[in-house]
Parts: C-alpha cells; structure tokens; sequence
C-alpha cells in the first residue's frame, strides 16, 4: 500500500488519506488535489514555498546541499566540458548528442538564423535610449506575428519547430537590442562562427573592420550562459508555465518570462552588483559599507551574497570565479576599471574570511561574478538582464515543451484566501451617509 498522510478537519472529524509522491531526489509531495473535493479546503502557500506545482524530470537543485543537475549531469562537469548549444540540445530532449545528433541540432538551428527583415524595423519604434529589456519582450512577442503555419501547439512537429526558433533567434533579438541602443546597423548571423562567437560578432563586429572576439571572452560567455539555463520552477520559469497554461502561443509564454525575469528581485541582481560596487567608490570605503550591511537598521544590502535557494552555496559562483579570474587576469585593466576591480576582489576576500558572512553562509554569488564578467566583456549594464534573457531562453521553451507533453496538464488555477467584505446590498449614491 502506498504511503500517504491523514488530512483531518478538526471542526468536524472528517478524515481523508492523502497519498505521499516520491521524486528521484528532495522532499516527497503530498497529493492534494483531493483536499477541496473532500474536505471543501484549499492549501494556504505565499509564494507557493511549500507547493509542487508541476512534475518536472529537467533541472533539480538542493539549496541546503549545494546540488544543481540539469537532466542528471551535475552542473560543475556541464561547465566544464560542455558547451551551452549541448546544454541547450540537452535540455530539450533529456541526454546529450551524438556528434552527428549535435552537427544536426546546429544546422537545424543555423537554417532558423535569421529575423524576418520586417521584424528588425520594430526597434525604430523605439527611443535610442529605450531600456534593452523593454525592447525584447516586444520584439519576442511579435515573432508569433510570423509563424502562424507552424503554431499549432498540440502538434509535435510544430512544438520542436518552435523551441529551435527560439533558440536560433534569441541571440539576434538581445545583439539587435545593443546595437539599436549605440545607434550601428544590424549585424547577421554567421553559419560558420559557434552560438557564442556568432553572438559576440553580432554584439560588436562594424562594417569598417573584422571582429574578433577573445578566447577568454568566448570562454567566460559560453561557461555563463550554461550557467544560467535553467534553473528549476523560479518566478520567470513559472510565469512561462502559467502562461503555457491558457495555451497562449509559446512566443508569447517567452516575452511573459522576460517580463518576470525583468523584476530587479529576479534578474536584477548582476546589474545590482555594479551598481553596488560603483556606489561604495573605493576600497578604502569598503569597511563602512560592510559595518551597513551588518546594522539591521540600515536598509543598504551587499548585492551578490548570498542566495534564496541556496542556503549553504551557491555550486553555480565556485564555477564562475575560476573563469572570472582567468579573464580578468588576461584581460585586466584594459576592459575593467581598476578601481572596480579593486572593490569588487576586496569585497570576495572579506565575503569568504569575515566570520559574519561565514556564519550567516553570505558567500559571493554567481551574480557578483556574472557582473564583473559581463563588465569585461564591454556589455554595457542595462544588457545584464537581456543575457540572463538569452541563457534563460532555453530552459523557458524546455520546461514548456514538458509541461505540453504532461498527461495532468490544465490550465493554471492559483486559489486564495478571501479576507474582503461580507457579501452586501448595493445602496444608491443619494442615500449614502
């Protein structure tokens, strides 16, 4: 018999046997979905902390343990040896390619490069000086605008076709979005360059002179991207799910994700930790802002330490400082103010010795590295969000993919807990005291 647990209303003694689900790894759920039917009950969750709202075999990740698999692999080996266009082609169909499974995922991607010429107009419609963010998630809305033969989101066929869509098409979105900001003409895709490369190209190549971009560069983008693939059911990821839910077409579902993601409590952080770091000014100043963030008085926070999931560390940060290093190391000062960098490796070195944030496990973050990272890749701040946006994309359109291929799958339908007025006649205006 399988286990379950007693739910009983204690107002009337009613009992009823709630069956107990157990995943690969963390904590078994409890199947509710009986609670109001019997009981005439819901679950009370803000933020829905407690609550499993979907079945998902994509990404797991432990915060107390410090554990983050994408489809099994552990996130130090994907870092490491892979590259984030075989995270992607895993991601989507659960075990990494074959050479020929790869070189097919790539040309499939490479036939789906470009953006209708129509589409790339839409950023005249927007001031020079527009927030990036804002420019994406209406340039992603508006793809659905042009695959109206491939939508039919309970075919298949049509579900793959769009997940390569947006995985083909969402590095010239975010390059189109910079280069509208500065005000220099669009730069295509490039069949012969690899996803980074060809990104970067597009970020930075001019008419007048070839680009080339670092191997340290390369290397520090692809291993952030891999990082920031997917990351379980947060709010941009559930946004998507929820949105996914009302069968909204999958472009659609992908702007909503960019909309959450946009929140600064969500995708924020990385540019927060510049703006940290350029308000503390100079190394000299970092032991008063340190004594602030220690004075529970004081509303200043430390951005990129710590994390809300991970409560021992953050497996993703580990990874990330080695190739920060590296590429500060080789690029240096020609790309990072001095200073910057200065607070910023003063700041990591008090973070991991000062007993305060050793006992409270405030260790830096993938954020704070993230944002050193993309400083030195010459991305201008209001571009942080956007890059999350490009990493992010694949997980988004992977988890939806999954959830339309979900047996239990309905329409989204969160309850509440009503605390308004009881229920009251209408009084016209004259006779209202």
């Amino acid at each position: 018999m399988a286990d379950t647990v007693t739910m009983t209303d204690n107002r009337t003694g009613k009992q009823i046997e709630c069956p107990i689900i157990d995943g690969v790894y963390g904590a078994p759920v409890i199947d509710m979905k009986s609670l109001y039917k019997e009981l005439n009950m819901f679950t009370y969750d803000p933020g829905f902390m407690t609550t499993a709202a979907c079945r998902s075999s994509i990404t797991y990740l432990d915060g107390e343990q410090g554990i983050l698999l994408h489809r099994g692999y552990p996130i130090e080996q994907l870092a490491e040896q892979s590259s984030y266009l075989e995270v992607c082609y895993l991601l989507l169909y659960g075990e990494l390619p074959t050479a020929k499974q790869f070189e097919d995922f790539r040309a499939n991607l490479n036939q789906r490069n470009m953006v209708h010429e129509h589409l790339e107009r839409f950023y005249t419609g927007y001031l020079y000086d527009a927030h990036p963010m804002s420019m994406l998630i209406g340039v992603t809305g508006a793809l659905s605008s042009y695959y109206h033969e491939a939508m039919d989101i309970n075919d298949p066929v049509d579900r793959e076709l769009t997940a390569l869509r947006v995985i083909a098409k969402m590095p010239i979105l975010a390059a189109h979005c910079y280069k509208h900001s500065v005000g220099h003409p669009f730069v295509y895709s490039r069949d012969d360059l690899g996803y980074v490369e060809n990104f970067l190209n597009m970020m930075f190549s001019v008419p007048m002179r070839d680009y080339e971009p670092p191997a340290i560069a390369v290397k520090a983008l692809n291993m952030m991207l891999i990082l920031h693939a997917d990351h379980e059911q947060n709010a941009s990821t559930s946004t998507v799910r929820l949105a996914g839910s009302a069968e909204a077409n999958p472009f659609a579902c992908i702007a909503a994700g960019i909309v959450t993601l946009w929140g600064p409590a969500h995708g924020g952080a990385n540019e927060a930790v510049l703006k940290m770091l350029a308000e503390i000014e100079t190394p000299e100043n970092i032991p008063k802002f340190i004594e602030r963030a220690k004075d529970k008085s004081d509303p200043f926070k430390l951005m990129g330490f710590g994390h809300r999931v991970y409560k021992n560390f953050d497996p993703r940060a580990t990874i990330i400082r080695k190739v920060c290093h590296e590429l500060l190391d080789e690029l240096g000062d020609e790309v990072v103010d001095k200073n910057l960098l200065d607070i910023a490796m003063e700041l990591e070195e008090i973070a991991l010795k000062d007993d305060y944030f050793i006992e409270r496990k405030l260790y830096p973050n993938v954020d704070f590295y993230s944002g050193i990272i993309l400083k030195a890749l010459r991305i201008p701040t209001s571009m942080y969000t956007v890059m999350f946006a490009l990493a992010r994309s694949v997980g988004w359109i992977s988890q939806w993919l999954e959830m339309m291929e979900d047996p239990e799958f309905r329409i989204g339908r969160p309850r509440q807990l009503y605390t308004g007025s009881e229920s009251r006649d209408y009084v016209p205006m004259d006779k209202r005291g």
